[in-house]
């Protein structure tokens, strides 16, 4: 009988505990996720109470790993940060950073760190793995994150980022829960606001203004506008349709704004927005000659598959030497994003954004 190996992901983002398990050939073999309890009218938690949360959600998630996955287990993943630039933090992160070490401390197993936003990347790329032979585009769409990214794929685990742009104020998940609470959904409202708005008018599309500028975006605006057409009498449906189609168009020029500067015609779509089925549409509709790649609606949302993908990655590159990811080289001082900001990791000291995809 072939032995099988097994590697380890958890991820702790703002609002979803996750864990993931990979094989040898990269196939997905476990996965399970909770998505942490926010009060009903609220559009988010303090980091203290999502971290709180955590501390409870990761024993349960772990005990349900198959006893043979345990046996076999190779290597444990991580990530550490939201995204892979120096100061980069968000409490919630430690939560999971501090599991994964004691498991692979307990079980004398390599501990691989990476970053958020490149197991975001990764999970993509599992479906698009062609991308990967040439440098491409990527948007990280989510609660915590709205960039226009370049990316090159450089083997083992390494992803390098380039931040070519994004927002300047609210991302656009925030957007779509902010709406959506104020139109009655529950947090995360992303799925919610999805089945509202397919009962909306065909117009309601074009009611809500994008804003634009080079390679900057903003939402900021537009979530007043979208109040000001609920105080006017608007319908929660048609609202909810005119935040999709404002986000849908903002995303596109954007594309077309990379495109132009970079020449590069393909593009991976990733986070929890990039689930939402009409948005999607909307936006391969409006931009042409482009080769668009999405990640799976159910790995837009947040999880720890692609972390677990990438902690294989490096395993591999490594040789399974125990402890070889102390000095954090993949996290810190590596794949610097010039021009980027840390909208959304340290702005709001109370609440961190959901991923707007439920």
């Amino acid at each position: 009988m072939t032995e099988r190996h097994y590697y380890l992901g958890l991820d702790t983002s703002a609002y979803t505990t996750s864990a993931a398990v990979v094989d040898e050939q990269g196939n997905l073999v476990w996965e399970t996720r909770k998505v942490l309890d926010v009060p009903l009218k609220e559009t988010g938690l303090a980091q203290s109470a999502a971290f709180f949360q955590h501390i409870q959600n990761l024993p349960g998630l772990t005990d349900a790993l198959p006893p043979e996955i345990w046996r076999d287990l190779r290597a444990v993943g991580v990530s550490v940060t939201p995204r892979p630039v120096p100061g980069s933090y968000m409490p919630v992160f430690t939560a999971g950073t501090a599991a994964a070490r004691m498991i692979a401390a307990a079980r004398e197993l390599p501990l691989f760190q990476t970053t958020h936003q490149e197991g975001h990347i990764a999970a993509g790329l599992a479906t698009a793995s062609s991308l990967a032979r040439e440098p491409f585009l990527a948007v990280h769409l989510s609660g915590g994150t709205t960039e226009l990214l370049r990316i090159q794929c450089l083997g083992a685990g390494k992803i390098q980022i380039e931040r070519l742009g994004g927002t300047t104020d609210l991302h656009a998940g925030q957007f779509i829960d902010r709406v959506g609470v104020r139109l009655g959904t529950p947090f995360p409202a992303g799925k919610h606001l999805e089945r509202l708005a397919s009962e909306a008018s065909p117009e309601a599309a074009s009611w809500l203004p994008s804003s634009v500028k080079g390679l900057e975006v903003s939402f900021s605006g537009v979530e007043t506008a979208a109040a000001r057409l609920l105080a006017q009498g608007k319908g929660k449906a048609d609202v909810a349709r005119a935040v999709e189609g404002c986000i849908a168009r903002t995303v596109a020029k954007l594309i077309l704004r990379g495109k132009k500067d970079t020449g590069r015609r393909k593009v991976l779509i990733v986070g929890g927005v990039a689930a939402n089925q009409f948005i999607r549409q909307e936006i391969v509709r409006r931009v042409e000659n482009m080769e668009f790649y999405w990640a799976k609606p159910e790995l837009s949302s947040d999880n720890a598959v692609g972390v677990a993908l990438l902690t294989k990655e490096g395993n591999e590159r490594r040789g399974g030497i125990v402890g070889w990811e102390k000095d954090r080289e993949n996290v810190e001082g590596r794949n610097p994003q010039r021009g980027g900001s840390l909208e959304g990791e340290r702005r709001d000291p109370k609440f961190g954004g959901g991923d707007g995809g439920g």
